[in-house]
């Protein structure tokens, strides 16, 4: 949900934090007040003391939501639901400043999932931006990540920023272009 007002919110604990676009890691401190702005895919982006921060969706009882749950795989689960539990993830990776997933944006362009040995995968991952300055880059790249990395059985998630071919609107899903009014 996006919400140009916001929801005022007061941590009531220390909260890991990421500050958008710098994506430079950090801790608010608790009692500090802010306004969610937007939440999308299991995380908040908020608006506190005077800058945008990402707050992940693991953290998110420090603002008084409930966190987001771990994605679960079954014990008889094939190549297939790890391959689809993989995409579940990627649905849920936000730009913080568009209300939309990175995979209905169009900007993944690639998503290998190579077994490393029984109950070991790796994911390798090529994505773009909508435009090559982006400075949401390293921060969308480290949310996919380990997004992607909390996926059982998934040890290791490489994600490779590229702008080749350049990403264009054509790219975006029907659903993508209709939230949009390109449609």
């Amino acid at each position: 949900m996006f919400s140009p007002g916001g929801e005022p919110v007061i941590f009531n604990r220390d909260c890991d934090a990421v500050v958008i676009p710098a994506g430079d890691s950090g801790t608010i401190p608790e009692g500090v007040e802010g306004v969610i702005t937007q939440s999308l895919g299991g995380s908040y982006t908020g608006y506190i003391q005077g800058n945008l921060f990402r707050i992940a969706g693991v953290d998110a009882d420090a603002i008084g939501k409930e966190p987001t749950p771990l994605p679960e795989l079954s014990d008889d689960a094939t190549d297939q639901d790890v391959e689809a539990l993989v995409w579940d993830q990627l649905h849920t990776c936000y730009d913080p400043e568009i209300p939309i997933d990175i995979v209905e944006l169009g900007l993944v362009y690639y998503c290998n999932i190579e077994r490393l040995d029984e109950n070991r995968r790796q994911v390798h991952i090529q994505m773009t931006l909508t435009a090559p300055g982006c400075g949401m880059g390293d921060i969308i790249a480290s949310d996919v990540k380990q997004k992607v990395e909390l996926v059982p059985t998934i040890e290791h998630a490489e994600v490779e920023v590229v702008f080749e071919p350049p990403w264009s609107a054509e790219m975006m899903s029907d659903a993508a272009k209709l939230q949009t009014g390109m449609l």
